[in-house]
């Protein structure tokens, strides 16, 4: 079967990483069933509509996380699914209702959606790096983390990262049903993606950059492992097309403090007014730990320079009029 002949789903279509996946796999050739929460939102359909190749073979479709049996008609007729809705929010009032629940009852939909669809050869979650870094072991620049890492739930809920514990709920309920239900799941784990923006608005993750310019602007004592949009999207078509594919894979190219991005931004953009540079928690920064990235290499994976992502991320953010000068 030919990419012109495959039909696959994204979900969460209008978000950062699913709006390049769209725009790459219309590239590629594939027929594309986007869900988004709002037909009649132009913020959520406009950016997509208007991507090459949407006029001819791109159908969206409107889809709740919260409402089991949502996507059953979109996944009906599909050879693959990518399932990339979940909550990007790091803070609510409510972290069950607001972040938790969508994450792990939204992934068990899906799934179940699929389950009853025979022509699905596999489904390509997007997870995330906070999946594997909670895990109470320390991390030191000798340690390498891997796709044998899994966060504890325990501390997440401990730390409050209501984030890192959706996530890390939201795949242990994936694996599960998937062993039990004969699907074929592969997960992807980017850390902090940046790089170009197709959508109408900013992202938690593109906020981190946005954040640094024009200001005083306290930072911790975190380091950041970075990987471009690009790069994520591109890792999950191969994770999807490449049938050896299977298990986890580790996302991060670039690992850097902020202080470390501030600095290459300063360079590259000398004509902007960038944060200044102070440490609100006054610890020392934390080592940078060491990402495997074997496995990525694996899908034909190499990451865009951090200069690059950086660049192209400040270039796209003053075309679009969501950098205010």
């Amino acid at each position: 079967m030919t990419r012109a002949e495959n039909v696959v789903c994204v979900t969460g279509g209008s978000g950062y990483i699913a709006s390049w996946l769209v725009k790459l796999l219309l590239q590629c050739g594939y027929i594309v069933k986007a869900s988004v929460l709002d037909l009649n939102d132009p913020k959520e359909t406009k950016h997509l509509l208007a991507l090459d190749g949407a006029k001819e073979r791109l159908h969206l479709f409107e889809a709740n996380l919260l409402e089991e049996g949502s996507f059953d008609s979109i996944i009906d007729g599909c050879d693959g699914v990518f399932h990339t809705a979940s909550p990007s929010i790091f803070s609510a009032s409510d972290p069950q209702a607001e972040i938790i629940n969508p994450a792990v009852k939204g992934t068990l939909s899906v799934l179940k959606s699929c389950a009853k669809v025979p022509s699905v050869k596999r489904v390509v979650i997007t997870s995330s790096m906070a999946t594997l870094m909670y895990t109470g072991k320390p991390v030191t620049p000798d340690v390498v983390i891997d796709e044998t890492w899994f966060s504890n739930p325990v501390i997440c809920e401990h730390l409050k990262e209501w984030y890192a514990l959706s996530k890390t709920l939201a795949e242990e309920v994936a694996w599960k049903f998937s062993r039990e239900n004969g699907i074929d799941l592969v997960t992807v784990h980017p850390g902090v993606v940046i790089g170009p923006v197709i959508p109408p608005s900013v992202n938690s993750s593109v906020k981190l950059v946005l954040n640094q310019i024009d200001g005083p602007q306290p930072f911790g004592s975190t380091v950041f492992g970075f990987v471009d949009v690009r790069d994520v999207a591109k890792a999950h078509i191969q994770a999807f097309e490449v049938a050896s594919a299977s298990g986890r894979y580790c996302l991060a190219g670039n690992v850097a403090h902020v202080s470390e991005t501030t600095k290459i931004l300063r360079e590259l953009f000398p004509d902007l007014s960038f944060r200044e540079i102070i440490n609100e928690d006054d610890k020392p920064l934390q080592p940078k730990f060491q990402p495997s990235n074997e496995k990525a290499k694996s899908l034909g994976i190499s990451y865009t320079p951090l200069e690059v992502s950086l660049k192209d991320t400040v270039e796209s953010l003053k075309e679009k009029g969501l950098l205010t000068l």
